[in-house]
């Protein structure tokens, strides 16, 4: 059994990573126990480690089915360049690539499997399956988009459903099934379906704190608007969502024709087309992509920066999801929605043509429930988390709505109005009807119930229907009202509902918009030379991803980039320190980022060239005559570390005589090389020498030939 209290070590060397994320050591544990568990957690929630890791602890093959081979391959590809036994079979893959991947696999070098579910219950599969348990053992099966095999999920595939023939067939392997977003009714599926057996269940909360979220109205000029907020996010990946072809590609031109690279997604495309402006956008070869809802599924960037919606979504999950795609890293990240009412009469349309009556009423109140966010005055992650049954206590500071408060005012005597008016209908109508009761309608609708009888009929024509819709709203987000889930969109009253009108409880609400003098998403800066850092080592990083053929993001996430730039490492073991730096990223990348990092401080001696504690004790030492031996031993470190302090001192333009560690001679040697292939790199000078020379000789010279040897290059 593994030692759990490793766990943390075993994170940081496979991953770079120093601490888990909220929830995943539990289900990591649990995973290790053997034991099925049902993961429900948003993206960018870390669902991925929640197998990976127990995959690489345990003896044994673990075999993960997912449906999007876009994503397979982009995990595998992590994978692998953190050095991990990792591929996958699927459609994409000639026959003779599949025989060698098969070879492979029972080699051993193999811990994570990833197929298709069509590919995995396929009648050439299964035999396959079985040599593998025989030969190396599976360690168990992860379900990842579970949702799919519940047809009350929606994303309904029915190939999903085949799958419960694997507990069948494999009885003592655990299983671990995931998804972002599941219902009550859709997690008892999947635990039937699947026939997990007592599953450990981790539900966790939908909230994104890293995400600032905002309505803006759309109006003439909201392209430049769309404009300003991408030139604010300048160096950030971003998405645009559009609800027709039409709008993607005028804005996609509009865009390119103000010097923006940014590129068309939409079904209307060739796929070819469409797998090219993916990758460029997924590679950072464009900025952004502008995009139907056809675009998303299966994508994993984790550094986009701002999701702007420049049309009204159709339903409220949809935005989330969409929205969601931003800032999967963890990084603060942007999303805005442009909303005006002429989109409501477009989205109107397109359910209009839907044939099934009821699917066009669930259509309906999905709008309305779209409608009551973007008009909603309280904070945006109250109404967007209690649409997923989710209590939040609201404040969040990171939407406009809590960042820019609209006053408050008592409305307590008009919310006692309004749910009079409900309890006196019976209980029975929609936010419209109850308002048009209220202002004293003579609609047929009205007359024809009697309600134009009653004693609340026209007791609220001082308020305009903009101004009751804002109240109902108020109450619903608030939890003073119930609104039932059937497409009809009934109020019904609770218990705080008659707590009102008991006069036991206020009511207050925001009522009156007030211009913001912030920008939407605005962060505090960080220093210029941070900054400045930061984008050279953005650029190192796309060089390398071309080089290696992966996104940028494989090689490191912006989140660790911003800490190199902060921290400025001047040394492997300091960069290794960095959180998603494991050991092979550190052996594959350390040399380059330190190398970048010390040039630069370097050329700007005003930022962090500074001396730490450690390295003035060895320069002390060796102010004292002592040799690199005797300092080493002295401090009880590596010759290499102290080396690395040397070089450091000599950039910071301490008076370091390289000469008491390499002799002249073999200075001019490592010099002329140097003026040949250049000395940012200490493995090309290596090459080029015979073996007898040490990087810790070339490391020196090169920290000499930068500060001074550019000038002089006589040692």
């Amino acid at each position: 059994m593994y030692q759990l209290n490793s766990l943390e070590s075993s994170l940081k060397h496979f991953f770079g990573y120093d601490s888990f994320r909220p929830g995943q050591r539990q289900i990591i544990t649990e995973a290790l126990q053997n034991r099925d568990v049902l993961v429900i957690m948003p993206t960018g929630g870390g669902k991925s480690l929640c197998y990976q890791l127990p995959a690489l602890l345990r003896s044994g093959v673990t075999i993960v089915v997912s449906p999007l081979i876009a994503l397979m391959k982009d995990q595998v590809d992590a994978l692998q360049n953190n050095g991990i036994g990792a591929t996958f079979l699927n459609s994409s893959l000639e026959r003779e690539e599949v025989r060698d991947r098969e070879h492979q696999i029972l080699s051993g070098s193999i811990k994570l499997l990833y197929v298709a579910p069509e590919r995995l219950l396929s009648e050439s599969f299964i035999p396959f399956l079985d040599i593998l348990r025989d030969r190396l053992g599976l360690a168990s099966f992860a379900i990842d988009e579970a949702h799919c095999v519940s047809e009350w999920g929606h994303d309904f595939r029915p190939e999903y459903r085949q799958l419960r023939l694997l507990r069948q067939r494999y009885p003592d392997v655990p299983m671990m099934a995931l998804t972002a977003t599941a219902t009550q009714r859709v997690q008892q599926d999947i635990i039937n379906q699947l026939a997990l057996q007592a599953p450990h269940f981790h539900i966790a909360s939908f909230n994104r704190p890293n995400l600032y979220y905002a309505v803006q109205p759309k109006e003439k000029r909201s392209y430049l608007q769309l404009l300003k907020i991408i030139q604010d996010h300048a160096n950030g990946s971003g998405i645009i969502y559009c609800l027709s072809r039409k709008n993607v590609e005028e804005i996609a031109a509009r865009l390119q024709r103000d010097n923006i690279s940014a590129l068309p997604y939409h079904a209307g495309m060739t796929p070819e087309l469409r797998n090219h402006n993916q990758t460029c956008f997924i590679r950072d070869d464009a900025q952004i992509i502008v995009a139907t809802i056809a675009f998303g599924m299966g994508i994993n960037k984790p550094d986009v920066r701002f999701v702007l919606h420049y049309d009204l979504p159709r339903n409220l999950e949809g935005y989330y999801q969409e929205s969601g795609r931003a800032g999967r890293d963890g990084e603060s990240a942007t999303c805005i929605l442009f909303y005006s009412s002429s989109d409501i009469f477009r989205v109107r349309y397109f359910i209009d043509q839907k044939p099934d009556p009821n699917e066009q009423r669930i259509a309906y109140q999905q709008l309305e429930q779209m409608i009551d966010y973007a008009e909603g005055t309280t904070c945006r992650r109250t109404i967007q988390l209690s649409y997923f049954g989710e209590k939040f206590k609201g404040n969040c500071q990171n939407c406009d709505n809590c960042r820019d408060p609209k006053p408050i005012e008592d409305w307590t005597i008009e919310a006692q109005k309004f749910l009079s008016c409900v309890a006196r209908t019976k209980e029975k109508f929609g936010m419209s009807h109850i308002i048009d009761v209220l202002r004293g309608s003579r609609s047929k609708k009205v007359e024809g119930y009697g309600h134009h009888l009653l004693s609340t009929y026209g007791i609220g024509k001082d308020k305009s229907k903009e101004e009751w819709k804002m109240l109902a709203r108020a109450l619903l987000h608030q939890g003073l009202i119930n609104q039932s889930q059937d497409g009809y969109n009934t109020l019904k009253l609770n218990k705080k509902s008659w707590e009102v009108l008991r006069k036991q409880r206020e009511v207050s609400i925001a009522v009156t918009p007030q211009k913001s003098t912030k920008r939407a998403g605005e962060e505090p800066l960080q220093s210029s030379d941070a900054q400045m850092l930061f984008e050279r080592l953005r650029k190192l990083r796309k060089q390398l991803a071309d080089v290696n053929g992966v996104p940028p993001y494989v090689i490191f996430a912006d989140y660790s980039l911003r800490l190199m730039a902060e921290k400025t490492p001047q040394n492997l073991d300091d960069f290794a320190k960095i959180s998603g730096v494991g050991a092979q990223k550190l052996e594959r990348y350390g040399e380059q980022f330190v190398s970048a990092i010390r040039e630069f401080c370097y050329q700007n001696n005003s930022f962090i060239n500074r001396l730490s504690d450690t390295q003035m004790q060895t320069l002390e030492l060796y102010r004292q005559g002592l040799s690199l031996e005797q300092i080493s031993q002295e401090r009880n470190l590596k010759s290499t570390t102290i080396v690395n302090h040397l070089s450091d001192l000599i950039k910071c333009q301490q008076d370091i005589d390289i000469s008491r560690f390499v002799r002249g001679e073999r200075q001019k040697q490592i010099i002329e090389v140097i003026e040949k292939v250049g000395g940012e790199r200490l493995t090309p000078i290596k090459e080029c020498l015979d073996d007898s020379f040490s990087y810790d000789e070339i490391r020196l010279v090169c920290s000499w030939w930068q500060t001074r040897g550019k000038v002089n290059s006589e040692p």
